[in-house]
């Protein structure tokens, strides 16, 4: 698939690498909280695993499924699976729509992989880095990321959801998710009212505290109104951003941002 003249995966890697170095700046320009998880020789660890694990995920991905969602959304359109390939939806009324439903099912998945003890064990790598910048983004384990790719194109079938809608919403996914996992300072009046409609580094951060009921709450990525509407929404840490601590309180400590240790951490007990 083109746009704009460009393959797919070029349009991807671009979006990606000009978010990456957005956020990057965007950390050392203002930074929220000034943690050692979160400077020096820490963080190259942690951004050196963080970055191992998109690659191997990356390739894992491509491995066990190849088509991913933009593949999977233009085979169902040539054979015209799918709700809206099947009423013959305007294009546009159809991505507008697929890109909401989309984003719940996301956060449903999220939801899940906090409740169903299966799936924890496999996203709780994710939260078990000690610190929290825009590299955490991209640190989900290989399993998962198969088994979400697997249900996102499952939904993409169902709908019939259209190919340039898909790759947007890979593309916007992939970039909120490096926001609001930033170590970026916002204004808070700015941060009041972006989190009317996005997801905020500040709103986003309290879903990464230690204290397990903050830990199940905040799961959106793109929008934020699915927590509210489903009332796991919560304003902020209890005991404030700078004082809140990050990650899981069974895994303290730098072997958090090893790479081997991180790959591992689903098979432990």
């Amino acid at each position: 698939m083109d746009l704009f003249g460009l393959a797919e995966p070029i349009v991807r890697l671009g979006a990606f690498a000009t978010i990456f170095v957005a956020m990057a700046i965007f950390e050392l320009a203002a930074p929220r909280l000034e943690r050692e998880e979160m400077r020096g020789a820490w963080r190259s660890r942690r951004w050196m695993t963080n970055v191992s694990i998109l690659v191997i995920s990356s390739i894992c991905l491509r491995i066990v499924f190849p088509l991913a969602a933009v593949g999977t959304a233009l085979w169902a359109e040539e054979r015209q699976l799918g709700l809206f390939n099947q009423i013959g939806a305007p294009p546009l009324l159809a991505g507008v729509i697929a890109f909401f439903i989309l984003d719940f099912v996301i956060w449903l998945e999220h939801w899940a992989s906090h409740h169903i003890p299966l799936l924890w064990r496999i996203h709780r790598m994710h939260h078990a880095d000690n610190g929290f910048d825009f590299t955490t983004a991209l640190r989900f384990h290989p399993l998962e990321i198969v088994l979400s790719m697997v249900w996102k194109a499952l939904i993409v079938v169902l709908l019939g959801a259209p190919a340039l809608a898909v790759l947007i919403f890979e593309i916007v996914l992939n970039g909120a998710s490096m926001f609001n996992h930033a170590n970026g300072r916002l204004p808070p009046a700015a941060d009041r009212v972006l989190r009317r409609f996005i997801v905020t580094p500040d709103m986003h951060r309290v879903h990464h505290s230690s204290d397990m009921r903050e830990t199940n709450s905040n799961f959106g990525f793109n929008f934020p109104f699915w927590d509210r509407i489903f009332a796991t929404y919560e304003e902020a840490p209890r005991l404030g951003h700078d004082a809140m601590e990050i990650g899981l309180k069974p895994y303290r400590g730098i072997q958090t941002a090893r790479l081997g240790w991180s790959l591992m951490l689903p098979f432990r007990k």
